[in-house]
């Protein structure tokens, strides 16, 4: 599916800030993937990757995992081992708003990731966080099944599929 999301903002130039509403430019480019496109699944978690994997696990065409993980620069929230199974599960991409690693390993998947940062250390496995529910971050909430488009001109949450 081919998008560009300046265009995507040039033709619903009117719903700007309702209905469609544009992340701040805070996140690095990873993955193989330049754009990608996909209904929204959230994660809210704090330096703990345990549901991560558990969502990762599941089937995930036409969608895209939102991971709130606090802004943490502390650790790290998705590496090459949640990145492949993301691309084995069919998942378009992943946006963390926190940390990866492996970001050599995971630029080879075909999978698009933005993330704040790289960081080396792995997270704490506890099993706390919570699932799908309204997330905010960038200036932005990200409701599940909403719309995320992202390209690398940035990222477009709306609340109708666009293309």
């Amino acid at each position: 599916m081919s998008f560009k999301t300046p265009d995507l903002c040039d033709a619903n130039e009117s719903q700007l800030g309702k209905t469609l509403r544009v992340v701040a430019p805070m996140f690095q480019r990873y993955g193989a993937r330049p754009g990608f496109c996909g209904q929204i699944v959230t994660l809210k978690i704090f330096e703990d990757n345990t549901l991560v994997r558990e969502v990762l696990g599941e089937p995930g065409q036409g969608k895209v995992l939102v991971v709130d993980g606090g802004g943490s620069l502390r650790c790290a929230l998705v590496g090459d081992q949640l990145g492949i199974l993301a691309q084995k599960n069919g998942w378009e991409g992943i946006v963390v708003y926190g940390c990866i690693r492996d970001s050599e390993a995971i630029n080879q998947l075909d999978i698009g990731v933005r993330a704040l940062n790289t960081h080396p250390q792995k997270s704490v496995k506890r099993g706390v966080g919570e699932r799908n529910l309204a997330v905010t971050f960038g200036g932005v909430t990200f409701n599940p099944d909403e719309w995320l488009y992202a390209d690398p001109d940035g990222i477009l949450v709306s609340s109708q599929p666009l293309i």
